[in-house]
């Protein structure tokens, strides 16, 4: 029968367990390193992109300005400025001209009561929405509320607003003189 029997003056002490920490915690270590490696690697290379993309697109925007500044310096020539003033009053003809001015004058005879008639029309086109100024005569009272009324519920017109009211200074049949403002919407 064999005893183990530690005749060192010292006792024996295993390490295992230290070496075992110490080797997995190595282990967890490097693999972490990796992983941070891979991902610091990843940020470089999209970073890099993100440069050159960058730098692109400033490239892109300096020849942008460049043309920009040798346009207004061609649309400053007196000869072409001239051109330019022709342009624009060309584009508000062609607005003018696709506005549909039989339809609103159409709807304005649909909206206006008996005993009302138009004296002045005024309508001035700003962009897409057409205000209109009228002066208009009516043969009592009654017709004045009738076409402030009939105005007032019209679909094609909105933002009703009477500015004056008058008696009318020649001899006539009309009783009251209106001057009011609306805004055509051609619904």
């Amino acid at each position: 029968m064999y005893a183990r029997l530690n005749l060192a003056t010292k006792p024996l002490v295993s390490h295992r367990r230290f070496l075992l920490g110490a080797a997995l915690l190595g282990l967890l270590g490097s693999v972490l390193f990796v992983l941070l490696g891979w991902q610091f690697y990843n940020l470089r290379k999209a970073d890099e992109d993100f440069r050159a993309h960058l730098g692109k697109i400033e490239q892109e925007m300096d020849r942008l300005r460049h043309q920009r500044g040798d346009l207004e310096r061609f649309y400053a020539m007196e000869e072409n400025h001239n051109l330019q003033e022709r342009a624009k009053f060309i584009d508000g003809v062609i607005e003018a001209r696709s506005f549909n001015w039989t339809k609103m004058f159409m709807d304005l005879e649909h909206t206006l009561p008996s005993g009302v008639h138009v004296l002045r029309i005024e309508p001035k086109l700003d962009r897409s929405t057409v205000s209109v100024k009228f002066a208009v005569g009516a043969s009592s009272q009654q017709a004045k509320v009738e076409l402030l009324k009939a105005f007032e519920e019209s679909k094609c017109f909105a933002h009703i607003e009477l500015t004056s009211e008058q008696l009318p200074k020649q001899a006539s049949a009309d009783v009251l003189t209106l001057e009011f403002s609306a805004v055509y919407t051609g619904i």
